[in-house]
């Protein structure tokens, strides 16, 4: 596959019918399957890599506007795959023998509508199209949430209640674009199906990617583990991102919080790379560089 196409912002469109296939064909230790669809009736895919019993999770692009994580994940993966198929090491690893014990599964866009809005318009949305058109004032570039208006990241049900006060008191009072947590926790088709996907797996952890920022985030509550920090450090160390606390109304609401809360096990936010969202797709390189040990840190770990 030729690496132009990580620097295409047309890959996101396409790769939940060409890229997915082509992987799994190109690397036959890969499985892939369907978690569940989006409000607009599109799949939501992941990719396994490994060991079933012993893997970790990561979830890219909750929000239409990042979808440069999707970008990473696959790029990442991609990489990785190259790397077994061609039996190399990776910093000394051997990563076929890694990959016997420890798995990796993929989910590089849990919002595909959100995307699909960014990148094709209104029409993307289907019968909701005419809502994301007046909602939005045209400025579709900074879409983040689904194609009902909710911002799937404020839909959990780890701090729900607190998070949509605090939406209510900052004037967030309907479907919009960006930070309406919903009329309830995971109301929508894209939480529900991730949620689930969760429940019936035995995930060891979670990393949910975001941007941007380069910081991570570790901690919700009282079921936190009390070995996450260091993990978080570790992951701070390898790429020189910041280890912090979200505040407003970044707290409460998210996959993270819900997967902390719910299973008891680590989980994180990453948010990649900095600037302005939408991060143009020219900054995936650098972005992926400099996380590169990062990444393979938290797909192993």
């Amino acid at each position: 596959m030729e690496e132009l196409i990580f620097e295409n912002r047309k890959f996101v469109q396409n790769m939940r019918k060409n890229i997915i296939s082509s992987f799994t064909k190109e690397y036959k230790f890969l499985s892939s399957g369907i978690i569940g669809q989006s409000v607009c009736g599109r799949s939501i895919d992941y990719i396994w890599l490994g060991n079933r019993a012993e893997a970790n999770l990561w979830v890219a692009a909750h929000h239409g506007m990042e979808w440069i994580t999707s970008m990473l994940v696959l790029k990442f993966l991609r990489n990785i795959c190259e790397i077994i198929k061609k039996g190399d090491e990776f910093c000394g690893i051997n990563l076929n023998g890694c990959f016997k014990k420890k798995g990796l599964v993929i989910i590089p866009c849990l919002n595909p509508d959100g995307v699909d809005i960014n990148f094709q318009g209104s029409l993307a949305a289907g019968r909701y199209a005419k809502f994301i058109e007046e909602t939005s004032h045209g400025n579709l570039i900074s879409w983040q949430a689904n194609a009902r208006g909710v911002d799937l990241n404020h839909n959990y049900s780890a701090g729900w209640e607190e998070l949509h006060k605090l939406e209510e008191k900052n004037g967030i009072l309907k479907p919009c674009s960006t930070r309406f947590g919903g009329l309830k926790p995971i109301s929508e088709p894209e939480t529900k199906a991730l949620t689930s996907f969760c429940s019936k797996n035995n995930f060891k952890l979670a990393i949910a990617f975001h941007s941007q920022g380069e910081e991570i985030y570790w901690d919700y509550g009282l079921n936190t583990p009390k070995y996450s920090e260091n993990i978080a450090n570790i992951l701070a160390l390898s790429s020189g991102y910041k280890v912090s606390k979200p505040e407003g109304l970044a707290v409460g609401g998210g996959f993270k919080d819900w997967f902390i809360e719910n299973l008891k096990r680590p989980a994180f936010t990453i948010e990649i790379g900095e600037g302005k969202n939408p991060l143009p797709a020219s900054c995936l390189n650098e972005i992926y560089y400099k996380i590169e040990k990062m990444l393979f840190i938290s797909a192993l770990i």
